[in-house]
């Protein structure tokens, strides 16, 4: 959130900047300790072009390089770019953030997500993916339309918050198998009819908090392309790999 350069003071001086992870004292509010910095998992370099899975340097013999889930069933989006992955400091980052109503993450989390992005030529819509209604009021907001708004913010393209909906209340997708998530979500997103001429033709930035199996974000993307989107990348806070899920 960006506040009067000149409120700063006054700020630090009622609420003292401290790491959200470990609560130790910071110069500034908006980040974490070096400490805690250390303990984000960043992806690196060699990875797949498209989903952002590590490569044995060995396989990776150029930028356009695949993993081998995306060879064998390509994708329907057009790349992934994740601030992070999963892991115990991300964690426990995200749970705050999403369950722990420490909102003020989302500026935080959201720099990291624009630091991973690629250069976005021409005007792209800033999406996020939807909760139901129902999960809406139960919560009281929407992370993923948190890190959208700062996102579309910080790269100069408009935000369209409602440009996907949720139309009905699907399971926790924890511990399903990839059919059974996908039949969760079988008719679950859609297009807001409101935005169908928006989204016809347009370059999409769908923003979500996790990827885990991807089932949601795919849920979304044929959503989109249904709508007439001609380009689909997402960018999420955390990537989940399918090795690491079900672990911690």
């Amino acid at each position: 959130m960006l506040r009067p350069a000149f409120l700063a003071p006054v700020v630090d001086l009622l609420f003292p900047p401290r790491c959200p992870l470990c609560g130790a004292t910071l110069a500034m509010h908006g980040g974490l300790c070096a400490a805690c910095w250390a303990n984000l998992e960043i992806p690196g370099e060699p990875a797949c072009a498209l989903c952002q899975r590590p490569l044995e340097i060995t396989l990776a013999r150029d930028e356009a390089a695949l993993c081998a889930p995306c060879m064998a069933q390509p994708p329907r989006h057009d790349g992934i770019a994740a601030a992070t992955l999963y892991g115990d400091a991300t964690r426990t980052l995200v749970l705050r953030f999403k369950h722990g109503r420490k909102v003020g993450l989302a500026g935080l989390m959201a720099r990291l997500m624009v630091a991973r992005l690629p250069a976005l030529e021409g005007e792209w819509l800033v999406v996020p993916v939807p909760l139901h209604r129902w999960r809406l009021w139960q919560r009281g907001y929407n992370q993923s339309a948190l890190l959208a708004a700062e996102i579309a913010r910080a790269v100069g393209q408009p935000l369209l918050v409602d440009g996907l909906v949720r139309r009905k209340r699907t399971p926790s997708l924890g511990g399903l198998g990839a059919k059974a998530r996908a039949q969760a979500l079988s008719g679950a997103i859609a297009p807001h009819p409101r935005h169908a001429a928006r989204l016809r033709g347009a370059q999409v930035l769908l923003v979500d908090d996790v990827l885990t199996s991807g089932a949601t974000s795919d849920a979304c993307v044929r959503a989109l392309r249904r709508a007439g989107a001609t380009r689909v990348k997402i960018a999420c806070f955390a990537r989940v790999l399918r090795e690491a899920e079900g672990k911690g």
